[in-house]
């Protein structure tokens, strides 16, 4: 089984303390970040924060802030960043892809984070997934897709991403959690839910939701809630 994350994490604006503990408590095997530093010393930076959570930068450039971090029980097999299409006065969006390995099973996970604007978040999409699968076939992975979609279940976006993959949350619904319905943004009083898990073919949800953890953390920690998937592999 794998244990995927995927956390907005404020570019370290907050608590950095109440954050670590947040993603140690969460435990996951592979977390997809966005809204990690992208600026002055973001190498190092990223660096030190995958160094004192217990797991190793396994994907990730500068363009579009996202990361994916690999714990300690997966082996990396391949890290990769893509950046995306560039709309004219939009920030330049990217994506981030590993590809590990856990209990001789493969998996390729994609962080994303997709635009404010409507019209970019569906082109978006339409480019991430094929990039998604042909990683995938390239390894013998199943896909799975995670991060902050800055919109909620149903729109555009969100509509073509279930289209093709499962939304965690809806397949296994963890409600025992800090935010029992799954909204996961603003953190201080969650009214909506914009990030998300999405599991490939192939893949079986066992549980998802938002970590039972101190609530004082997570509203310290970053102004988004964690999103964690419990994954098993169907072959």
């Amino acid at each position: 089984m794998l244990r995927v994350a995927t956390y907005n994490v404020r570019s370290l604006r907050d608590d950095r303390a109440a954050l670590v503990r947040v993603i140690r408590a969460i435990r996951p095997d592979v977390l997809c970040l966005q809204e990690v530093p992208r600026l002055l010393h973001w190498r190092r930076r990223r660096r030190e924060l995958a160094r004192d959570v217990g797991m190793s930068v396994a994907a990730g450039g500068r363009v579009g802030g996202v990361a994916v971090f690999a714990g300690p029980a997966v082996r990396l097999l391949h890290g990769s960043g893509h950046r995306l299409r560039w709309f004219a006065g939009l920030e330049w969006r990217a994506i981030a892809v590993a590809v590990v390995e856990k209990d001789h099973r493969r998996y390729a996970v994609c962080s994303a984070h997709l635009d404010l604007v409507a019209g970019a978040r569906l082109r978006h999409v339409t480019e991430i997934v094929p990039i998604l699968e042909r990683t995938a076939r390239r390894f013998g992975a199943l896909p799975v897709l995670a991060g902050d979609v800055n919109e909620r279940p149903g729109d555009p976006a969100w509509r073509y991403l279930t289209g093709r993959y499962t939304d965690c949350f809806e397949g296994a619904p963890d409600v025992t959690g800090a935010a029992g319905a799954g909204a996961t943004f603003p953190a201080r009083a969650p009214r909506r839910r914009i990030d998300a898990v999405f599991a490939g073919a192939g893949l079986s949800v066992v549980s998802c939701g938002c970590p039972d953890v101190p609530p004082g953390d997570l509203r310290a920690a970053s102004d988004h809630h964690p999103v964690v998937a419990e994954l098993r592999a169907d072959r």
